[in-house]
């Protein structure tokens, strides 16, 4: 089957970037994609519980987007970013991961993979 897995480099800074990912997951899945959704940066965040939702016009909130992700796909928190943010494994939001860079580079770059970075 095909996978799209998507990279989320910004938080609530560039608001409706961080959407336009979880949008493009969320729809990927329900196309019947494998979605798997990788977040970075600041956008770390959103995958802990009791951070703030986000919410913005025309638009689902954020955490129904992330949920989708949650029961359907795969959310995964860069390592080195959990690190610097003192995130642990035990801290994240339930069926959410902390994974490195070569786990990240292996699903980007399989064969049926199209990888987009928001």
């Amino acid at each position: 089957m095909p996978a799209l897995v998507v990279k989320v480099t910004c938080g609530t800074e560039r608001v409706e970037t961080l959407m336009q990912a979880f949008t493009v997951a969320a729809t990927g899945l329900a196309s019947g994609l494998d979605v798997s959704v990788w977040l970075t940066g600041d956008a770390t965040l959103h995958a802990l519980p009791g951070t703030d939702d986000v919410v913005i016009p025309h638009s689902p909130p954020l955490s129904q987007l992330r949920d989708a992700v949650l029961a359907g796909g795969t959310l995964t928190v860069c390592a080195q970013c959990a690190r610097r943010r003192e995130i642990e494994e035990d801290d994240l939001l339930p069926g959410a991961r902390i994974a490195g860079a070569a786990a990240f580079v292996a699903e980007a770059t399989a064969a049926d993979a199209t990888a987009l970075v928001y």
